[in-house]
This record gives structure tokens, sequence and C-alpha cells, in this order.
């Protein structure tokens, strides 16, 4: 499946941005919400035509679609991409591939055994290799192999060029075992991700020098070690052709030779047709093409009522007859090579629909999620409670159905930034951000300011809402500190939503009320008339005298004064309120269990009491921490009134970055979708539509966007992977920020201490909770927001077997071949 901007990463050292494009979307909208946990969901079974070895053939070639060739046959280098996976995974060892269910499973095509022998003093792993296992030029595999990428990932040679160190740098020493067969790996700290490490292995020609690991691997792998090997690359015909390696030891390839031949994803249904290929990732359309032909091939010569003329009515086909043969001489040429070109189109495509008859389409869940991104650095984003009205206003079921369901695939929305349905670390935690609630969404932006007919106010000295707001209280001089989300200030929010000190809160609380009091005081009755002016529609909160109420009429009358004047107080924002507490709740509920590991630790380091623990005012209504509007804050408008959002004469708009090509077409779908969404919360949308190259360099990346569309995908291992994306950023010495992968600049100090206690829990199980508490309180943040696992579907030569979507699987190179004529009915040894 093609990717719109893909930012070349390593295979898994980090994890590659895919960005959601062509034919994974499809339009009709089926409504839907859903909630609840399904912490043992199974994942979607592969589909891939399983068969025994002893009934595919020995023989051919096989035409495997990629988006382009790779930029580097070295898969530890920035540029490395999806085809660099492919090629390593079938060239190179893999110690730990995964399996269907996502969990990485030790491969006795190299091990025979690798396991922790040692935890104190220190981390040990002893891994015993196949005696059979040698690289392509005859020498063993071994220790020298570990050693040389060990030093060349490490991260203490600056003259190797590696995009990412995740778990070299904690090796201490790695030495030989017993014997030639034994490789013994101690760890300065430990490593519960030891697995992920040597996987691709590479031989020490590669990683033995920086010259060789920098350059030389870019374009050239002459030492390999599994069941194909590096046979040539034409730039010319954009093809990479491995062939069968002679000196692999295990069960032998089936294919002569596999061919990573470079084709658009708009081309694929036509080179598939013409035989050019034999296995593609396809979108919707070309898969609904494959599809009618199957079904066309019972038709019995009938006309396709699909393609190009289809749509022609009796009339229109009448009116064209006419004027090809009627006496205007310079209309009917016109009209006779319109009709021309429409014979020549029609006949084409029949014979195109004809020749994919013999393509099946299968399909799975691919391991990875779209979200939606949203952009917590700077602008209305940066308040953590309008992020959060972002999210309780998307019905993710919706969308997760308008994309799976007409495909027949399991519309799930996922439960985790960490893990998919499947995996064994999987739970669902969206309970922390809650399902959608238009009400609550309203209340979270009506608490931070934003109101009907905030718009058309002119600016006040008393704001409501985020901390960038009450910094401009104190003079504007305070910087931001860290990462949206992070407060500076003493009435900050903690990182998951919920308030701090209760004391502090209060009295901070009590301070801002008395100086907002005397503020209001001086304004007079000439101020508090010329806004009510301009809110018509709307009531003001302390100030309850609502449109069409008479003067006296509204409980704003207090006793002695004179009827109309409003009494200022403090209301409470009910419904953010209750949101807030519930937030602390889950999130303290999460930290309540027994820690893995040691115990926990604040941000600041100071000791914290568990943030189970809720304060009497956060029990009472209204008293979690940002529940509490400010005086001349409009409160939620009747349903009746119109209009966008706004607050002192900004209107809330976000621009939703997505991108142009011809092929993002059902992308730009779906952001229309969440952007009617939106605006039923009176959030608007400007979508802003940006060329597919530049999507994600001068967008996502650079963070010139509100909000965004792109995919993660799955990976076993959490603790390592996990930490970049989600990481708080850091500011860089040139005043910027350091986001690593974490392209929303949404986090916090918690979130990566639970990061960084996982990493070093041995213990499997506590590991998984500390990455569960850790994705509770990321789902809180409300920077990233998970709506559909992506479709998974590739077109495969019905002859074949044991390829097609693999899901979480690591694909078995050696096992893809064409069915014997005895299984499949046609002759085998089929060569193109």
């Amino acid at each position: 499946m093609s990717h719109v901007g893909v930012p070349r990463g390593t295979v898994r050292k980090r994890r590659s941005l895919a960005l959601l494009t062509t034919g994974v979307l499809t339009i009709p909208v089926l409504a839907g919400c859903s909630s609840g946990t399904r912490d043992s969901a199974r994942p979607f079974p592969q589909d891939i035509a399983p068969a025994a070895r002893d009934l595919v053939a020995d023989g051919s070639s096989v035409n495997w679609a990629v988006d382009a060739l790779p930029a580097t046959f070295n898969a530890f280098q920035a540029d490395a991409d999806s085809t660099t996976a492919r090629i390593a995974g079938a060239v190179l060892p893999s110690l730990f591939p995964l399996d269907v269910t996502g969990r990485p499973r030790l491969n006795p095509d190299y091990l025979e055994s690798a396991k922790v022998i040692g935890r104190e003093p220190k981390q040990v792993v002893l891994y015993k290799l196949n005696q059979q296992a040698v690289w392509s030029n005859g020498r063993e595999i071994g220790a020298p192999d570990f050693v040389a990428q060990w030093r060349a990932l490490s991260g203490k040679d600056s003259a190797f060029w590696t995009a990412r160190n995740a778990g070299y740098d904690r090796i201490e020493k790695i030495e030989r075992g017993a014997d030639d067969l034994q490789v013994r790996v101690t760890f300065s700290k430990p490593y519960a991700d030891w697995r992920a490490l040597f996987s691709p292995l590479y031989p020490k020609e590669v990683t033995g020098s920086p010259d060789a690991f920098n350059d030389g691997a870019r374009t050239s792998l002459k030492t390999s070690a599994g069941p194909f090997r590096l046979r040539s690359v034409s730039k010319e015909e954009g093809t990479v052709t491995l062939a069968r390696d002679p000196r692999w030891w295990g069960d032998e390839a089936k294919l002569d030779t596999l061919v990573l031949r470079a084709v658009k994803p708009q081309e694929r249904a036509k080179a598939l047709a013409d035989g050019t290929l034999d296995i593609a990732d396809v979108d919707p359309a070309a898969a609904h093409r494959i599809a009618l032909a199957a079904r066309d091939g019972g038709a019995a010569g009938q006309p396709l009522t699909h393609g190009p003329g289809s749509g022609m009515t009796p009339a229109d086909a009448l009116r064209s007859w006419a004027l090809a043969h009627g006496s205007d001489e310079e209309e009917a040429e016109s009209a006779q090579a319109a009709r021309e070109r429409n014979r020549v189109a029609a006949a084409a495509y029949g014979a195109e629909q004809k020749a994919l008859r013999g393509y099946a389409v299968r399909k799975s869940l691919e391991p990875a999620y779209t979200q939606l991104a949203l952009n917590g650095e700077t602008g209305p984003l940066a308040d953590d409670r309008v992020r959060r009205a972002v999210a309780r206003a998307l019905d993710r079921q919706e969308l997760a159905d308008t994309v799976l369901a007409p495909l027949g695939l399991p519309a799930n929305p996922p439960g985790s930034h960490l893990a998919l349905a499947g995996q064994p670390g999987y739970k669902d935690g969206s309970g922390a951000l809650g399902d959608q609630n238009t009400k609550e969404a309203q209340a979270l932006l009506a608490d931070a300011g934003w109101t009907r007919g905030g718009a058309a106010q002119k600016p006040k000295d008393t704001k409501a809402g985020s901390e960038a707001e009450k910094e401009k209280e104190k003079g504007g001089t305070a910087e931001k500190e860290g990462a949206a989300g992070e407060k500076p200030d003493a009435g900050k929010k903690t990182e998951d939503g919920a308030g701090g000190k209760p004391s502090d809160k209060a009295a901070d609380r009590t301070q801002d009320t008395a100086e907002r009091k005397a503020a209001d005081k001086e304004k007079g009755d000439a101020g508090r008339k010329d806004e009510s002016a301009s809110d018509e529609g709307t009531y003001i909160v302390g100030e309850d005298n609502k449109p069409g109420d008479g003067p006296g009429d509204g409980p704003g009358t207090a006793s002695g004064s004179r009827p109309g004047a409003a009494v200022h107080i403090l209301a409470p924002a009910p419904a953010a309120a209750a949101q807030s507490a519930a937030l602390l709740r889950q999130a303290g509920a999460l930290v309540d269990a027994k820690p893995a590991s040691g115990t926990e630790a604040r941000a600041d380091g100071a000791a914290e009491e568990k943030p189970s623990r809720v304060s009497a005012q956060d029990k009472q209504p209204g008293g979690a921490a940002g529940a509490y509007a400010p005086v001349g804050t409009a409160a939620p408008a009747p349903a009746s009134v119109r209009g966008p959002l706004g607050k002192e004469g900004k209107t809330l708009t976000l621009r939703f970055v997505l991108p142009s090509g011809p092929g993002s077409q059902p992308l730009r779908s779906v952001g229309e979708k969440i952007a009617a969404m939106l605006d039923s919360i009176g959030i608007g949308t400007e979508i802003t539509k940006v060329p597919d190259d530049s999507y994600f360099k001068d967008h996502i990346a650079s963070g010139d966007y509100d909000l965004a569309l792109y995919s993660w995908p799955a990976t076993a291992y959490p603790a390592t992977d996990g930490r970049p994306i989600y990481a708080k950023p850091e500011p860089a010495t040139d005043g910027s920020l350091l986001v690593e992968q974490n392209y929303t600049r949404v986090g916090t100090d918690h979130i990566d201490q639970l990061f960084d206690q996982a990493v070093s829990e041995l213990d499997e199980d506590a590991a998984r909770d500390l990455m569960k508490q850790a994705d509770a309180r990321i789902w809180a943040a409300a920077g990233s927001i998970p709506l559909y696992q992506r479709p998974q579907l590739v077109a495969v030569d019905k002859k074949l077997a044991n390829i097609g979507a693999f899901g979480f699987a690591a694909p078995r190179y050696q096992d893809i071949g064409f069915k014997k004529p005895q299984a499949a009915g046609s002759p085998a040894n089929r060569r193109k």
C-alpha cells in the first residue's frame, strides 16, 4: 500500500511513520458508537492461502510490487524504508520474527536458544546459535558479528551514521561463550526488550567499519544469510532481484527468484492485468475492480456494466450516433472521434478485467493504526481542555465503520496507542479520555473560555482557561515550559488532566477571585452593558439573566441590590468538573496498582501520594481543577444559537492539513467527516491541502498544522519504540523543541518515567502493566486519537500460495511459490 510523505526511517529501530493515503478508505457513512473494553480481543487472521511445502512447486519467479527502490540496504540508517525491510527479511538473520499475534518468537533457523541467564548484579543474555548457520561467504555466524553490530549502533562512535541506538547503548560487553556457537551479552542497565536487538543481524563485513556501514551497505550486500541473496539492482527497470541462496541451510526457497518491482499505486491494476506483477498491495478501488472481474467471469459474454462508457444512457447513445452521422461535418467528425476513443478505452478496460480474473484479493488488518494528531505546541490546542473536547466530539466507531465495514473487516476502534488487539499487552485504555459526548465536549470548551458569541466580544483583562492566558495575566513574561499539557504555574494541571495540590489551587483561586471582583467593581455597570450587547443569544456566568428575562426576574438579583444587577460569583462548570474528577480517578486507579519495580516518582522528583486519592475538593460538585469559569465568561449557548465558538474576538478555528495528491481523496474524505463532527460543537476547521511530497517533511515534522492524519505501525517492543513517539519535547539551545518522533508536541514527565521503568523491567507482566498505565495517560493528554486499524488488501495471483495479507506475522519467504498442478489445476514452474 502506498504511503504519502513517508519519512525514510529505519525498519524497527525507528518506527516508520506511515501516512495514510490511497485506497484504504471508502465514502459511505455507517453510524454507530462503541464503548467498553476489549482486553482479550483477538487479531483478525492473516489471509495468505496457506499450503504445505510439498504442495508448492519448485522454481519460477514472482514479481512483487513496492513503492520505490530502496535508498539503502542498511536497515539502521535514517532513510531505510519498507522496501529495505522486505529485502532484509529475505536475506538477513532475524532472530525473533513476529508471529500472528504480534509476539516475537525465536527463529530456529538461527538460534537453538536465547535467554536471560543472570539478573544480578547485571543482566546477562546467552545466545546459542544454530551450528549450521553460516554467511553466504562460508564464514560461521558468531560473536564477532554481534560485537561489530553493537559497536556500530551503540552511539559511542559518531563515525557510524545511525538513526537510533536504543538498547545497544545499554550493552556493557559481548564475548564468546563456552564455544564458538555461544554469544554472551552483558548489559550495563537492565533491558526488557533485548529480543529486539540483532534483528536484522548484519555481517561484520558491513558493521565493522564506518565506510562499509555508511556507504557500502547503501548500494550492495555482498554477504548475507537467508533463503535469498541480493542478485542485482536495475534503476532503469525499477527492480531489485533476489535469488535463491545455495548456502542456505534451512528449508530451500521454492522460488528461483523474487523480483521487487517499483510500481505506483495508481498503476498497479494495469500492471497486474498486463502480467507485470504477481503480488501488489492495492487500494479499495483496485480491489473492487478485481471483485467485479470475478463476478463478470460468469456473465456469458454480456457487456460490462462498469468502466468507460457504462454510464451512457440509451438517450445519450442515440444522441451520440445522431451527431456522428449528422450533416454538420465538423461536429460529426468530433463525435466520431469521441466514439472511437470511448470504444478503444472500453475494449482496453474489458481486456484488463478479463486478465484480472486470475487474481484474488487477500485481506486482513495491517499492523498499524491511523490517528488524528493534535498539535499541542501552540494555539488553542495547547490547552488540554480543547484537545479533550476535540477528542470527545469524534465518533470513532463511525469513522472505523466507514473505512473497514465495506471491506468486510472488523471495525473496532483501537483502544491503545502501544498495542493492537490480539497482542499480549493490549488493553483498551480509551476510558481515560471517554467516549464521544457532545455535551461534555461543549462543557470543556466553555470551561476553556470558548463560547458562542465569544468571537464578538472585546478582549478583557480576565481570561479563562489555558496556561498561556494565565501567563498573560501575570505580565506575559513567562515562557511555556516543556510540551503542551505541562502547566508552569502553581495552579497547573497534572499529566493526567487532574489538578495539582488542592491547597495550592484553593489559595490561587481565592486570590484570583478577589482580583477579579475588584476589577469587575471598577468596570461598573456600563462595562457590563457593553458586554451584554454583543452576546445576543447567550448568557454570562454570574449574570444569569438569559435572553428574554426581564430586569430582576433572574436569579442574579440579590437582596439590597438594584433590579437586574448581577451577583458576581465563580460558577462551576459541572460537566467539565465531573470529567476532570473522573480522569483523576481513572488514572489513579491505574497507578494504585502495585508498581512493577521501585516506587513511582513525580515529574518534579518529589514524593507523591497515589493519584487515586481524590481530595475532598475533587469530590465536591465542580470541585475539580479547571472547573471554574471567571465572571464574564459566556456559558454554553442554547441550541438555537448558531455560529462558531470564540474568545475575546477570535473564532475557534483549527488548521487541518491533508495531502492533495490524486490518491489521497479517501483521506480527505475522512478529514471532511472529522471536520463535520467538530463543527457540531462549534469548532471550525480550515482544511489546507498540500502536495504529497511535502506533507510530512514541511508540515507534520515541522509542526505546521493543528490537525493531521497519519499512521503508526504496531510494535512488539512499546517501551523502546513508543518512547520517542510520546516523549515530552525538550527545549533546544536555539529555543526550538527537540521532539524526536513526537510530532504532536504533547508529552509529560510522568509518561516518560513510565516508559523508562518499563524498559528496565525484566518481568514481562510488570512491564506490560507499566505500559498500560502510560497508555492511559497518553489518552488523557489527548494529543493522539487512534481512529482505526488500517486495512491490508493484497492482490495475488490465484495460483500462488503462502503469500498475501500477513497481518502481524513476518513472511516465510522460503515457502512462497506456485501451487503444483494437482493443487492449482495449472502448469507448474511458471516463468516470467
